[in-house]
């Protein structure tokens, strides 16, 4: 493929950014990829690794000139950032992002764009429980969706040219209405979190289970819990306080059925059980057929490597 940004700058210098980065450069997406991180120690191992062309101690030096700013932290601190590189961006570049959470990330970084600025929310739903500059790596995006979330009125080149570099770095992508967007992904990734997180604290919280015993005899559906719940605690921190409603919403709907297989245990319904999870292993199946998920054994572990380089986060 051919550059589709001269200047992309990434703020945020984590495993979204940096597979960013390495997906660019793998495709030829971009003439130059600047960074900028809040912290002196990443900024220096981003520099070490040779994160990006170039590692900038101010975020208005590395945003001056992009034609792409991608906001790659917490949703939480999106707006304040937005409010301070509003002065450094060039008329007719494009802001972006990669939360997980959309109608609040548009309310608060919209009003700090400029007029002639092109804001074009996105969301890859790609990711693992790494963090950090060291995290990143080419193919995270390959076969993955990415949600294009264009406000109304949201100028048309621009979002089109936005859903170009994704599919660059390898992303199927879809557009996607934002609070449709933030529903969705609550049945898909904030509610699965939160009870993940929930189980491994209530492993942690049962006196009459050891930490010994949990740790050295976690069957495959506690170590998989485990490995959700290793992400990013200020990510999800976010994306449960700004994604409230929804997340709400859908554990409602989670104790109602929680509450339904509890009454059919009890009762020993059998037939109720069965067809539960008759019904439930066939979602499964679907995203296998869908090519988002593999069908080898153990959920498709290398044996013998380091376990963490595995997705336990469709972010």
């Amino acid at each position: 493929m051919s550059v589709i940004y001269q200047r992309v700058a990434l703020i945020g210098l984590g495993l979204i950014a940096g597979s960013m980065a390495l997906a660019m450069r793998r495709a030829g997406l971009a003439g130059e990829i600047v960074g900028y991180a809040r912290t002196a120690a990443t900024r220096e191992k981003a520099a070490e690794i040779g994160f990006c062309d170039h590692v900038y101690d101010s975020i208005g030096a590395a945003v001056t000139g992009a034609d792409l700013v991608v906001l790659c932290v917490p949703v939480g601190v999106m707006g304040a950032l937005a409010a301070e590189i509003a002065p450094y961006l060039a008329k007719g570049a494009t802001v972006s992002d990669v939360g997980s959470v959309k109608r609040a990330v548009i309310d608060a970084v919209g009003p700090h764009i400029p007029d002639g600025v092109h804001f074009i929310p996105a969301h890859p739903l790609a990711g693992t429980e790494k963090s950090g500059p060291t995290a990143g790596f080419a193919e995270l995006f390959d076969g993955r969706w990415c949600l294009i979330v264009p406000d109304d009125g949201a100028d048309a080149a621009a979002v089109a040219k936005i859903e170009s570099l994704w599919q660059g770095m390898g992303s199927k992508t879809d557009r996607m209405e934002a609070d449709h967007h933030d529903r969705v992904l609550a049945v898909t990734s904030h509610a699965p979190h939160l009870i993940a997180y929930t189980m491994v604290g209530v492993a942690d919280d049962l006196a009459r289970v050891t930490d010994a015993e949990v740790i050295n005899y976690s069957a495959a559906g506690f170590r998989d819990f485990t490995r959700i719940a290793a992400s990013d605690p200020t990510m999800w921190r976010d994306v449960f306080l700004n994604n409230k409603d929804a997340t709400l919403e859908i554990l409602g709907r989670f104790t109602e059925e929680l509450f339904a297989l509890q009454r059919a245990i009890r009762k020993g319904d059998g037939a109720h059980l069965h067809d539960y999870f008759t019904r439930t292993r066939a979602i499964r199946r679907g995203i296998i057929e869908a090519g988002q998920d593999t069908d080898v054994a153990d959920f498709g572990r290398v044996h013998g490597e380091n376990p963490g380089e595995s997705t336990a986060e469709d972010k």
